[in-house]
């Protein structure tokens, strides 16, 4: 989750994407445009060699770590090769308790902005998930404008053998048997325009190889194809709307799907954020307002709460409708193991006011109720992303590291069906989502320990893939290649 403002450093505060197994968390040339307070950090002389950039790093988290306690106090960076290995080290108490797993992290000043300013990255353009029972990956979509998009590759098409040519294709499945979901996320190659792969692929219209070369794309935040839309369910009119990431350029984008469901006189949606990890705590807290017609300005959206020190830091903000805002009745987020951040603050902000008539679709979420601050040390393109802050909502509810499942007050209990499109009333999500807006029973979803990237089937463990150490994109947008 990100908070963006602006300070000395070049500070934004965020509610960045979640992670699996090593990879996690997230959010100039310019950052975008403050929203609240701005924390001032204390200025560091730039310089870049490693000790210089790891002693940086470790001042930064002794003066913003939202867990403090659990910082050693003393942790000599010399063992380390990397930035990044030595705030591990820093940060492995935290993690050991399940409260920074892996959220706090250095990554490029210029990468992020491109990402969070227009979506900007270089890949194939789709996200992919494993399944783990089967030994299969899987296409859980596709996004418009892209490699994978153009050479007809979507939503339920499985991969069945990559390589950099026919003559030496190796199959998923030998792949995933020999080294893991690792060796297929390397088997893509790196993430830059021009890197082609040949991909043996298997959906309705048969199986055949591909070559596709990654490029520089624009991810689309809301598709053009089915992101948002009226559902008529027997006579009733449902809004949809699925958000992949939290972006600036999400704002129109949601506004306009808004503008129609209001004009329909919709009061019951749908809002679709089975894979979206995060990303501006400014578009997150769009949403709400748009959900939020009936909000009076005084009623709060979250709170932003600091370490005890940086209180003065902390920030209430309170919904602001939109033109575009409806009034609903009856919410059901659709939500997964990819669901992360900021997509659970929308989720848990409404909690308060909606109660039961707001519901958990799918599975339990990934369980980040914080998030990073953003230091920049423009010579060094560093920026470092501190956990600094939890969230929570208007009743002070707040502490769901282990997903939201267990704080929302209603739930149903289903699968993610790529064999049909996301936002099909026969997809497994997109039907319980209808029931439940219709008060047709359903089984709740059951609290548990902490989630992966997973996405549960009645049939099998499914987890979005994700590298060790993803990209931009690969933290906000889980899965993403």
């Amino acid at each position: 989750m990100r908070k963006s403002v602006s300070a000395l450093l070049s500070l934004t505060m965020v509610l960045s994407a979640c992670g699996g197994g090593g990879g996690g968390g997230s959010g100039s040339v310019v950052t975008p445009p403050a929203t609240g307070g701005a924390p001032t950090p204390t200025p560091t002389v730039a310089g870049c060699t490693l000790r210089e950039r790891q002693d940086w790093a470790s001042t930064q988290l002794k003066e913003w770590y939202l867990f403090p306690e659990t910082l050693p106090a003393s942790l000599s960076p010399t063992p380390y090769a990397t930035v990044s290995d030595y705030i591990d080290a820093l940060t492995a108490t935290a993690r050991s308790q399940g409260r920074d797993r892996y959220f706090t992290y250095l990554t490029s000043i210029a990468e992020e902005n491109a990402y969070y300013s227009s979506g900007s990255s270089a890949g194939f353009g789709f996200r992919l998930f494993t399944d783990t029972a089967a030994g299969k990956v899987f296409v859980a979509e596709a996004f418009e404008g892209t490699p994978a998009l153009t050479a007809g590759i979507d939503r339920g098409a499985e991969i069945v053998a990559i390589g950099t040519s026919v003559a030496n294709l190796r199959t998923v499945a030998s792949i995933l048997a020999s080294e893991g979901a690792a060796g297929v996320t390397n088997a893509f190659g790196p993430s830059t325009a021009g890197t082609a792969r040949v991909l043996r692929i298997t959906d309705a219209a048969g199986t055949r190889d591909l070559t596709v070369a990654k490029a520089d794309y624009t991810l689309t935040p809301v598709s053009s194809r089915y992101g948002a839309k009226v559902i008529d369910d027997g006579g009733r009119k449902v809004g949809y709307v699925n958000l992949r990431t939290f972006i600036d350029t999400a704002d129109p984008a949601l506004r306009a799907a808004f503008a129609q469901f209001k004009a329909a006189g919709i009061t019951e949606v749908i809002v679709d954020l089975r894979y979206n990890g995060g990303g501006l705590v400014s578009i997150a807290q769009l949403m709400g307002d748009l959900l939020g017609a009936n909000r009076a300005t005084s009623d709060v959206f979250d709170y932003m709460v600091f370490r005890p020190e940086k209180a003065a830091e902390n920030e209430t903000r309170f919904f602001q409708p939109k033109t575009q805002s409806i009034a609903p009745t009856r919410l059901a987020f659709i939500g997964t193991g990819g669901t992360a951040s900021a997509s659970e603050l929308v989720i848990n902000a409404m909690i308060p006011y909606l109660h039961a008539s707001s519901a958990l679709i799918g599975t339990n979420t990934y369980g980040k109720p914080v998030g990073q601050i953003a230091i920049d040390r423009a010579a060094c393109d560093d920026r470092l992303r501190v956990i600094a802050f939890a969230t929570q909502n208007a009743a002070r509810q707040g502490n769901y590291f282990n997903g939201l499942a267990g704080t929302v007050e209603a739930s149903c209990r289903a699968g993610d069906d790529v064999a049909y499109p996301l936002g099909d009333p026969r997809e497994a999500s997109t039907k319980a989502a209808l029931d439940f807006l219709a008060g047709r029973s359903c089984t709740a979803i059951a609290s548990s320990g902490q989630t992966t990237l997973a996405l549960r089937t009645s049939a099998s463990a499914r987890e979005l893939l994700t590298p060790e150490r993803p990209n931009t994109v690969q933290r906000e947008v889980p899965g993403a290649f």
